[in-house]
């Protein structure tokens, strides 16, 4: 297919045209000519097709407008009236992604998919969404998705409810999340960036529904728009789809949506800002201190790459002199930083957390004492080489774990494009990493140093201070607030607020139409593949040691995961296993220091990790395989580098470097924190498996809050403890690193496979081969439920328990079940009734039933919804085609597109859990079949499993101790 330039295709005329070898694509560059819309097509032979439209959408205010009109535009539109398609369409596409997303300065919606008739489905649905939404016409919209006054009684009290305004309560809800979300405000306040996009819970029930609409006219036209395609789809005809059935009605107007560059500051700008502890909460240790630098342009292609490799150079590894001077200083416990470089003045910082407010001029010393030695001595040539080449190579990989790629390049040409650049500047990388490796040879790095850091004043200094009894001092304000707003209303105006909210309420209860629903496309059961997708997997041995081979195109990559058995250490030993997982690599070997070892690593491999990982048997609840496992990547030329780094890394780590050790300890713990805020409900969720399972408990000891509670016990008393660590990790180490506890598995093509198979060889002859004992372990189960106490303001609620051990037994019906829970129960009664931010639901083949709730603002509630799940499946009764969409939906997840080292990881997993190809046939087999007297029929199940009453809710302290009643025990995260 040849386009000629100038010429016009759909009324869109073709600007430019060129080879994007780096990305194998040809970009083709058009503008519609009546509507003024921009289109840019990566065209390629990737299947995994990608449509976005996005919009330039600065704020005015911290309202939230962008992102609230993210969520309202997917409420119903002109074609397609119901109250949520974005919601058909997860119930019921093959998509492999479906979202929207809301940036500092624009707003995206992106959608892909294999099959191209959803393909057109997806881009249907998203177009009409976005250009001709119900929210105008519809205030309810904005009462739910942003906020509304609440009030069900006259008599009762008024709340705010909303889901963008709980989504953000539950963002500003821990300190790494404040510090982060004030960087722009700091740095930019002549500018929109100075504005919260996502909104500021403080301020967003200012907005008013005659502001949310103006919002949406003013910007949301084509010729604001930039629609980004990319795969191996005819070009021509996806132009006339979007001409004919949009683009043609629309007239080019101009719309003011420029973004101006912040002038730059004479002098640092100092913030402080108060954050929440609890009332009995130790403050010391507790502020956080963040560094701020504004870096240039977005659109300056080599700065774009150039100080992110700078960013990891100083910050990103173990190697880093900026991270190791400001620890060594003893000025905070842990130290992290990030370059963001997609909004218009890229910046730079750098937080040190868990410090003290009389460190602040002491941790600036040290900070620009250690850049000016850098600038003076030069930065080292080796970490410099091996941070350029593990960009480099993720870069080349493009592994994105199983997002598409054509979405992660969509976004980043986006960060050249809005600000009226090249969309294909930041995709041709090859020619920028070879000026900036040529630069790297001279004083490249310290010349940034010195002009972006050193001699730039355009920078801020955010200090994060803790206030014990801030969260509930905030809490009393906004109920006095409420209660004198009630108080100024009239009898009249208490009564209105009472029919808005049940006029809401009716609305999210009210079905759709029939008519309605059929106006969203949906698929038939015929353009599914019946047939399960095959991985290639052979078991192979190297002498004793089994070898599983994944025989797939990994353009020269060889994967190679090692899992070593775990069940030789004793139980009281076992918090040591993931102890050693985080040591390892970061310690010195007998060869290398951990700085050397780090580099090492980075010029030779695309990196070497350890995991702990628990495969439990399919059927068997407490049949489970614990195992360490070792993931490494590297080209096939540099299997030898590899194998040499992994045998010093299992062979000659050494672990009586205490003050390193420390230092770990600390940065995992505060690693750790971040995932308790932000996957609060993947935190509960494991909490409850230990309630109940041998399994869960084992996999809670060892990656759950009783894991913290561990690292901060050896923090709090290294001291004392340090020798007893040092010989902990000693002895796990010898019980796990043995040949009799390894299998292995290689994911390359079969032509790479003898390089990694010799590479093997020399190391397997390095193990130690005596012979172990194996350990069962035993486990108590005192509680049933559990509050965990935070200072968040929102909840993360968890119930369930495991059908296999009540007698039932796992079908692959029950994936069906688990995606109607999900995207219809579940989704309107948490999410849309609720004003949660989200709700999942999982069940798994080895029995195991979790209902989860995630930024909710409610409780016993949320636990009622469940308890109620039972009622809802036994009146569920669907039409055919309503039945066919849920099918659609769950094949979709169950052939979520796998990278080549998923894909070696999926069928590791297998072969470990005994579960053979018929299996994932039969499971695909029973979910084609699904009826709704199948859903209906697990209603027992569902009932038995939540009348075992197992919960567990991670969240704010106030509202668990107000219903303390449910729980067996109440446990405050932090001490």
């Amino acid at each position: 297919m040849v386009l000629k330039i100038n010429k016009e295709y759909s009324g869109f005329k073709l600007l430019r045209q060129e080879e994007v070898k780096d990305i194998n694509s040809t970009a083709l560059i058009f503008e519609h000519v009546k509507s003024g819309a921009r289109l840019f097509k990566l065209q390629n032979d990737d299947d995994n097709k990608v449509f976005s439209i996005g919009f330039r959408t600065p704020p005015e205010n911290s309202m939230g407008i962008p992102h609230i009109i993210e969520h309202s535009v997917l409420c119903g539109s002109r074609k397609f009236p119901v109250k949520d398609p974005f919601v058909e369409l997860m119930k019921g596409s093959l998509n492999t992604f479906l979202n929207a997303m809301t940036f500092p300065d624009k707003t995206m919606y992106p959608v892909a998919s294999k099959n191209e008739k959803d393909f057109f489905n997806l881009m249907d649905v998203y177009l009409d969404s976005v250009l001709y939404p119900d929210l105008h016409n519809t205030p309810e919209i904005l009462m739910q998705e942003g906020w509304h006054y609440e009030l069900n009684d006259p008599n009762g009290e008024i709340e705010y409810k909303g889901v963008v305004y709980n989504e953000m309560q539950g963002a500003f809800s821990y300190p790494e999340a404040i510090i982060s979300r004030k960087v722009e405000e700091s740095l930019f306040p002549d500018t929109p960036y100075y504005f919260e996009s996502g909104g500021d819970p403080n301020v967003i029930p200012q907005l008013t529904q005659e502001q949310f609409s103006a919002f949406h006219k003013k910007y949301y036209h084509p010729s604001n728009s930039y629609i980004f395609l990319y795969g191996n789809e005819d070009i021509e005809k996806e132009l006339k789809f979007i001409d004919e059935n949009y683009l043609k009605d629309f007239d080019r107007i101009n719309v003011d949506s420029s973004i101006p560059s912040q002038k730059p500051f004479t002098k640092m700008n100092e913030m402080e800002i108060k954050y929440p502890i609890a009332q009995d909460e130790d403050d010391k240790d507790k502020t956080f201190f963040g560094l701020n630098f504004v870096t240039g342009e977005a659109v300056d292609r080599e700065l774009y790459y150039a100080m992110d490799i700078l960013s990891y150079i100083l910050i990103g590894t173990p190697a880093s002199p900026l991270k190791k001077a400001l620890i060594d200083a003893g000025l905070g416990k842990d130290v992290y930083g990030e370059f963001v470089n997609s909004i218009k003045q890229p910046t730079f910082s750098v937080v040190v957390k868990n410090s003290n407010i009389d460190q602040k001029e002491r941790f600036k010393k040290v900070f620009y004492d250690t850049l000016q030695s850098l600038v003076k001595d030069g930065i080292d040539k080796k970490l410099i080489e091996a941070s350029i080449n593990i960009y480099e190579f993720k870069l080349r990989e493009a592994d994105f774990e199983g997002l598409p790629k054509g979405l992660l390049y969509g976004i980043r040409c986006m960060d050249s494009w809005l600000y009226d650049g090249d969309p294909v500047m930041h995709l041709k990388y090859d020619e920028t990493f070879k000026k900036i490796r040529e630069g790297a040879k001279n004083r490249y790095f310290e010349d940034l140093i010195e002009k972006y850091f050193i001699n730039n004043t355009h920078a801020s200094l955010i200090t994060l201070i803790p206030q014990k009894g801030l969260l509930e001092e905030k809490t009393a304000k906004t109920k006095e607030k409420l209660k004198n707003y009630k108080a100024s209303l009239s009898k009249d105006e208490i009564n209105a607020l009472v029919a808005n909210t049940q006029n809401l309420k009716k609305r999210q209860s009210t079905p759709e139409t029939k008519e309605d629903i059929e106006k969203i496309p949906l698929l038939k059961l015929e353009d599914i593949n019946k047939q399960a997708e095959v991985i290639p997997s052979e078991i192979k041995k190297i002498n004793n040691t089994e070898v599983l081979f994944q025989d797939i195109f990994t353009n020269g990559i060889v994967y190679l995961n090692i899992l070593f058995n775990t069940k030789g250490v004793k139980q009281q030993d076992l918090m040591y296993i993931p102890l050693l997982a985080d040591v390892l690599t970061k310690v010195s070997t007998k060869n290398l220091t951990y700085e050397e070892l780090s580099k090492q690593i980075n010029i030779n491999t695309g990196g070497i990790r350890f995991e702990v990982e628990v495969f439990e048997e399919k059927g068997k609840p407490d049949a489970y395989l614990p195992k360490l496992t070792l993931k490494s990547r590297a080209l096939t030329g540099s299997i030898p580098e590899l194998i040499d780094l992994i045998d010093e890394i299992v062979n000659s780590s050494k672990f009586d470097d205490k003050k390193r050790l420390r230092e770990i300890i600390r940065e995992n713990r505060s690693q750790f924190e971040m995932i308790l805020f932000d996957a609060g409900h993947s935190v509960a969720a494991k909490r409850l498996m230990s309630f109940y399972s041998i399994t869960g408990r084992y996999v809670e000891e060892l990656t759950g809050i009783s894991y913290y509670k561990f690292l901060s016990n050896l923090e709090k008393n290294f001291d004392s403890m340090a020798d007893s660590i040092v010989e902990g990790l000693k002895k796990v180490s010898k019980s796990i690193f043995n040949l009799n506890n390894v299998l292995v598995s290689v994911t390359s093509s079969k032509e790479d496979y003898p390089k990694a198979e010799e590479g093997l060889k020399e190391f397997l002859d390095t193990l130690n081969s005596e012979q172990l004992s194996y350990y069962e372990y035993s486990f108590d189960f005192p509680v049933k439920s559990e509050g965990l106490l935070t200072q968040g303001n929102v909840q993360y609620a968890a119930m369930g328990y495991n059908f296999i051990k009540l007698g039932y037994s796992y079908s692959g019906k029950m994936k069906v079940l688990k995606k109607i829970l999900a995207s219809d129960f579940l989704w309107n009664r948490i999410r849309v009734l609720g004003g949660a931010y989200g709700c999942m639901a999982n069940m798994d083949n080895s029995g195991n039933v979790c209902l989860v709730s995630y930024r909710d603002p409610n409780l016993k509630e949320t636990l009622d919804v469940y308890r109620d799940t039972a009622n809802y499946l036994a009146a569920f009764n669907v039409s055919e085609r309503e039945m066919t969409k849920y099918i659609i939906g769950t094949v979709s997840d169950l052939d979520y597109p796998l990278t080549p080292a998923m894909k070696g990881e999926r069928a590791t997993a297998y072969y470990l859990k005994k579960t053979t190809q018929e299996d994932v046939q039969k499971e695909r087999d029973e979910v084609l079949s699904t009826t709704p007297q199948d859903i209906s029929s697990f209603k027992d199940l569902l009932n038995d499993v939540m009348k075992q009453n197992y919960i567990c809710v991670l969240g704010n302290e106030e509202k668990i101790k107000k219903n303390s009643n449910i729980f067996d025990r109440l446990t405050k995260v932090f001490e």
